[in-house]
């Protein structure tokens, strides 16, 4: 989807294929158009709006239903956040890379790289699949920081929290970790 003030639009220069009009917004119709993808888009917003119906009731029009959506997920997930980052606190072996404190959560999204003293991201990432929860461990093209941060060759763990995973799935992630802690 793309969004211009008509002005400056028309003032680009776009490549198209030769049957498509000079003027817009045809002159940005490179072809056949992706179908699936206006389909998704429109079911993505529609998923959106209800979301935001049963967060706020009262709200008239679907910008108010989705601005309730996006308010709701945004607390939602802090709050699962908050309570991933409170339980890998507990674990001495972790150390949670980027904003940990919870004065400003607001600043960072619910994304949490870690590493862990004894084991490589990838033996983490290894051992939670083999446990039916998923994460990604490298660099995630940010080569430059990890290397800036001595975590190469091997990068970090992450793992990201949406709106739709649940209070039980992050106890489920943390009670894993939490078996690879020394016993004293």
């Amino acid at each position: 989807m793309l969004w211009g003030k008509r002005h400056l639009l028309e003032r680009l220069p776009f490549y198209k294929v030769r049957a498509a009009p000079k003027a817009l917004p045809g002159c940005l119709m490179t072809g056949t158009q992706n179908h699936e993808g206006i389909a998704g888009t429109r079911a993505a917003i529609d998923y959106l709006e209800e979301l935001g119906r049963r967060a706020n009731p009262e709200a008239s029009g679907r910008r108010a239903a989705l601005e309730a959506a996006f308010e709701a997920i945004g607390k939602y997930e802090h709050y699962l956040l908050k309570h991933l980052l409170d339980g890998l606190a507990k674990l001495p072996s972790v150390r949670v890379w980027g904003i940990t404190d919870p004065a400003r959560l607001a600043e960072r999204v619910p994304t949490v790289s870690f590493t862990h003293e004894k084991r490589k991201p990838s033996e983490i990432a290894a051992l939670l699949a083999e446990r039916g929860i998923f994460v990604w461990h490298g660099n995630f093209y940010a080569l430059p920081v990890t290397e800036a941060l001595g975590l190469e060759p091997d990068g970090l763990v992450r793992i990201g929290l949406l709106h739709y995973n649940t209070l039980d799935e992050v106890d489920r992630l943390l009670d894993t970790l939490a078996t690879l802690e020394p016993t004293a």
